[in-house]
């Protein structure tokens, strides 16, 4: 049965990491809404095409967990409703879905961006601490429940 990984934190929490070495060991179609962004639209900013972006890959996650392959999503899963929406994606195909919390304090987030942002890496977008500071407030961590429940 294939796996749909989601995965979810804010930036600089280390889903690119994580998204990379889950690719590489279940094997797994690794859809990551930064990378399309930096290479298709140029503009890691433009909410509209960000939601277009994060709808086909949603598309191709289907398909491929249809197919019997494992997909990691690097899209951060923010809210829970995007988080209850991919897990009903997946159980629909009658695949299973795991969330990983990448829960990193605000403090080492701020950190790590400052390292990030003084040598982008390939398909990433600077953050600025302020920009940060606002994302945290849409955040919507998962609840100890919605950790603890089984893959669907």
């Amino acid at each position: 049965m294939a796996t749909f990984h989601l995965l979810c934190g804010l930036p600089a929490s280390g889903k690119t990491t994580l998204a990379r070495r889950i690719e590489r060991e279940a094997p797994a179609l690794w859809l990551s809404p930064d990378s399309w962004m930096a290479r298709i639209v140029r503009d890691g900013w433009d909410a509209e095409r960000r939601e277009a972006v994060k709808a086909i890959q949603l598309e191709l996650a289907v398909r491929a967990l249809q197919l019997g392959i494992n997909v990691v999503s690097d899209q951060g899963f923010w809210k829970r409703r995007e988080r209850d929406a991919a897990r009903r994606l997946a159980a629909g195909v009658g695949a299973d879905a795991k969330l990983h919390f990448l829960d990193v304090p605000f403090e080492e987030l701020c950190q790590r961006l400052l390292v990030r942002n003084a040598n982008l890496p390939p398909d990433t977008f600077r953050v600025e601490p302020d920009q940060l500071r606002e994302m945290v407030t849409w955040f919507e961590p998962p609840t100890p429940e919605e950790l603890s429940a089984p893959a669907s």
